[in-house]
C-alpha cells in the first residue's frame, strides 16, 4: 500500500510539471499535447516511482542500465509493470547494450557509430528493432557525452544505414553553468540541426523527436521545440 501523502505528494508535482510544460507549449504556439513526459527514476524510492506508475506517467528513464533494469524487475514483481516504457538516458557502454535492449524502448544516448553498431548486432540477435536518439554535445563542454555538432550529420548518415535501428531524433543536455539562457541557445542549436538534418533528408520519416530539458530547464526546452523531457528532481523531491 502507497502511503497516501506520498502519492498525493507526486500527483502534486506530477500536476505541476504537466502545466508548466502546457504553459510553455502555448508560449510557443504550439499544439498541446507535444511533448512526452519521461520520469527520471534515478533518484526516487519504488514506492515513489509506483505511485507515479498508477497515476498513469508510464514512460520512465533510467541513466544506469543496471539500475534500470533492477527498477523494472521491481516493477513487475510488484504487479505494476503494465504499460511501462523504459528510456536509457544516460551514457550507454558498449559491453552494456545487450542488457540494456533487454528493457529499453528507447535510447536516448547513441553518441558514436561504434556504439550504434553494436546495438545493431545486439538486435539483430534479438530479432527486434530499437528507437534510438543521437546525443549531440551542443554546449562543447569537455565533460559532456555526446557527438560534437560539426560530426553530427556524418554520424546520422551512418547510424541511418543500421538496419535494426530506427533513428527518431536527436538529444542534448543543457550547460552546466550559464544559467537558463545558455540552455537555451544549446537547445536552439539542437533544433536548427534537428531541422538542417530533416531538410537534407538523411535521415528517415521517423526522425521527429527532440529530447531536451531537465528539471531546471524543461521549459525553455519546450519552448524552443522538445518533443521528450526527462524530469527527474522535479517530479519525486
Amino acid at each position: 500500500m502507497i502511503a497516501q501523502a506520498l502519492r498525493t505528494r507526486i500527483a502534486r508535482n506530477l500536476q505541476t510539471v504537466r502545466e508548466r510544460i502546457d504553459q510553455a507549449l502555448v508560449r510557443s504556439g504550439r499544439a498541446s499535447q507535444a511533448v512526452r513526459l519521461v520520469a527520471v527514476t534515478k533518484s526516487a524510492d519504488l514506492e515513489a516511482i509506483r505511485a507515479m506508475v498508477e497515476l498513469g506517467q508510464t514512460d520512465l528513464g533510467e541513466s544506469r542500465v543496471a539500475q534500470m533494469v533492477e527498477r523494472a524487475q521491481q516493477l513487475q514483481q510488484a504487479g505494476c509493470a503494465g504499460g511501462v516504457a523504459w528510456h536509457m538516458v544516460g551514457h550507454l557502454q558498449r559491453n552494456k547494450a545487450r542488457v540494456a535492449l533487454d528493457v529499453a524502448a528507447m535510447i536516448h544516448s547513441v553518441d558514436s557509430l561504434r556504439l550504434a553498431e553494436e546495438i545493431d548486432h545486439r538486435c539483430e540477435q534479438m530479432g527486434r528493432r530499437v528507437d534510438v536518439l543521437m546525443q549531440v554535445n551542443c554546449s562543447g563542454e569537455a565533460q559532456k557525452f555526446g557527438v560534437a555538432m560539426g560530426a553530427a550529420m556524418p554520424l546520422a548518415e551512418l547510424i541511418s544505414t543500421l538496419g535494426n535501428l530506427n533513428v527518431v531524433g536527436l538529444m542534448t543536455m543543457g550547460p552546466l553553468e550559464g544559467g537558463p539562457d545558455a540552455a537555451r541557445r544549446a537547445f536552439a542549436r539542437l533544433r536548427e540541426l534537428f531541422e538542417e538534418m530533416r531538410h537534407e533528408k538523411i535521415v528517415g520519416g521517423e526522425f521527429e523527436h527532440l529530447s531536451m530539458g531537465m528539471s531546471q530547464d524543461y521549459e525553455a526546452a519546450v519552448e524552443e521545440g522538445a518533443t521528450i523531457v526527462r524530469i527527474g528532481s522535479a517530479l519525486f523531491q
